[in-house]
């Protein structure tokens, strides 16, 4: 069997669940820090309407990481 199938925080020290929280929370927040690169190169060149897409996006990937937040203070918390 392959070993990764079978990581249960032996290795990482960390659930797997918890840990792929974790990752989640990081990726979201990474992405809305550069995201905030993307609507500044969209507003220099004056696209107003990639600007806005990459803010809505950027909203999302916010709301994301709040609601895994959240997920882990629950569960870490019990």
């Amino acid at each position: 069997m392959d070993p990764s199938t079978q990581e249960t925080g032996a290795v990482t020290g960390t659930k797997d669940k918890d840990y792929n929280l974790i990752w989640f929370v990081e990726q979201c927040l990474s992405n809305a820090l550069r995201l905030e690169t993307y609507v500044s190169d969209a507003e220099r060149n004056g696209d107003t309407e990639l600007a806005d897409f990459f803010r809505r996006a950027q909203g999302e990937s916010r709301k994301g990481a709040e609601q895994g937040k959240e997920h882990l203070r629950r569960r870490l918390a019990g």
